[in-house]
């Protein structure tokens, strides 16, 4: 390799290539790309944690294998950065909250395991909204990332800080966290690809929960091809998470590859009503694009599309307020005393979480309480089964469904941060994908007239990833050249 900046250009597979033609060492990339990421943090923020020494001692072993003619994996030598809310063996996580500024994991998450056992180099913990609560990476204790293609922009959020690596070239894949919307709306904001599997199909053993029944792990990448291989390297039953599914996984990389002609595309007209006219033109350009591949294209509406909103904000806080309450100065968090238990937890809980965090973490214990439990909760659970039914019936007559992922581009730091409820509006488009459990992803489609990129949001049938990355890849082969 030349220079670090060749990181910008390198994908998975140009990796594997130029470690088994000796054209770089592991530990000559991991090395340049530590070195890139250090001088380009003070500008976006994107990294909380550096792993040298542990990435360079990644390296050197995969150097070994390489030299030896051993087992080097699909991930060898690949530069990799993991959001701060999947727990890393001996490496610092704090969800982006200082509550958990000093937590060591003293264990990998499954995710995190399958990636290693592949060869891949962890450069560090990337910053997020604090526990993942936030649609613009602003809520982090540690200070906001700014998106590299606009320093004055959001990368979008939660997984702000992994979106941006690969957006600036510091990162060549990483893993993010999905609950609504969180990895596709950074990967939109960025122009990065974005993927939030099937619930069930990667493990969430290691992902710090927050609402448990809506998280994901997911992968970003710079095309789709090398997001496919991140998936399918941490997809799989996990029996250490029995949520995860038996369903087998596919190969995705040669189903990809066969033709899109005569796939049926459905276009839900609920996510093309109040869509900025400048994200709408792109994403029907895209459109078009796929229906001169050969794909029909068909409206369809998903009608209780309309409650995903208010539906997704109850279960999502009442789940955290569940999640958040382990976290009482006892165990594993700072701790500010006080002169009784009950004081401790207050003043630990008071200093250590942000104001977004005690906000939803109100909110759930509101809609939890005696008497509002019926009225809300349970309510908003039999609304999630009426929007889960929505897509199963959508999927008798289409193969897939293409929106936008956002109403607007990437908006400025500090645009929303005062009006929470038009801070939530940003995920409107990405909270039906979480809450009906399939899977969805972002692949860049263009760019606004600022230049700012916006990304076409793919969702499948519930495992079926395998047609989800047909229709991107081959979008992404025909709008490439």
């Amino acid at each position: 390799m030349k220079s670090p900046h060749d990181l910008a250009s390198l994908t998975i597979g140009s990796v594997r290539e130029g470690l088994q033609a000796k054209k770089f060492s592991a530990k000559e990339l991991t090395q340049a790309a530590l070195d890139l990421a250090e001088a380009e943090n003070p500008k976006t923020n994107a990294f909380l944690t550096f792993a040298c020494e542990h990435a360079l001692a990644d390296a050197e072993r995969v150097d070994k294998a390489v030299a030896h003619g051993g087992y080097v994996g699909a991930l060898a030598g690949v530069p990799v950065g993991i959001k701060d809310v999947i727990v890393t063996k001996d490496l610092r996580t704090t969800c982006g909250s200082r509550i958990l500024e000093n937590y060591i994991p003293p264990y990998d998450a499954t995710a995190v395991y399958r990636l290693r056992e592949e060869g891949a180099v962890i450069l560090g913990k990337l910053n997020c909204d604090e526990f993942a609560m936030g649609s613009s990476n602003e809520n982090s204790a540690y200070g906001p990332v700014r998106n590299p293609r606009a320093l004055d922009r959001v990368p979008g959020g939660s997984s702000g800080g992994a979106a941006a690596s690969v957006a600036q070239g510091t990162a060549v894949a990483t893993l993010g966290s999905d609950t609504g919307g969180s990895i596709r709306q950074p990967a939109s904001f960025c122009g990065v690809v974005g993927v939030t599997p099937t619930y069930g199909r990667v493990s969430r053993y290691g992902l710090v929960a927050f609402a448990s029944s809506l998280d994901h792990i997911g992968p970003f990448a710079r095309n789709v091809e090398d997001a496919a291989t991140m998936l399918r390297i941490i997809a799989g039953r996990d029996d250490l998470d029995s949520t995860s599914a038996f369903a087998p996984v596919d190969d995705y990389h040669a189903l990809m590859r066969h033709p899109v002609r005569g796939l049926k595309l459905g276009l839900p007209k609920e996510y093309f009503e109040g869509l900025n006219a400048e994200t709408g033109d792109v994403i029907h350009a895209a459109i078009k694009q796929l229906g001169s591949l050969g794909c029909e294209i068909r409206e369809i509406s998903l009608p209780h599309t309309k409650y995903a909103l208010s539906c997704y904000y109850i279960i999502a806080t009442a789940e955290a307020s569940s999640n958040l309450a382990r976290y009482d100065g006892v165990r594993y968090t700072i701790r500010s005393d006080g002169d009784s238990l009950t004081s401790m937890y207050r003043n630990t809980r008071g200093s250590g979480f942000g104001a977004e965090v005690k906000r939803r973490i109100m909110l759930g214990t509101y809609v939890l309480s005696a008497g509002y439990y019926d009225a809300y909760y349970r309510k908003a659970q039999q609304v999630r089964t009426l929007i889960a039914k929505d897509f199963s019936e959508a999927f008798k007559d289409v193969d897939a469904l293409v929106t936008p992922v956002s109403p607007f581009p990437a908006f400025k730091i500090g645009e929303k941060v005062d009006d929470p409820l038009a801070m939530y509006l940003s995920d409107v488009y990405t909270l039906t994908g979480d809450l009906a459990g399939v899977p969805c992803m972002s692949v860049p489609c263009g760019e606004s007239p600022e230049g700012l990129p916006i990304g076409l949001q793919i969702f499948a049938k519930h495992f079926d990833e395998a047609t989800m990355f047909r229709v991107a890849y081959k979008y992404e082969q025909a709008t490439s050249r």
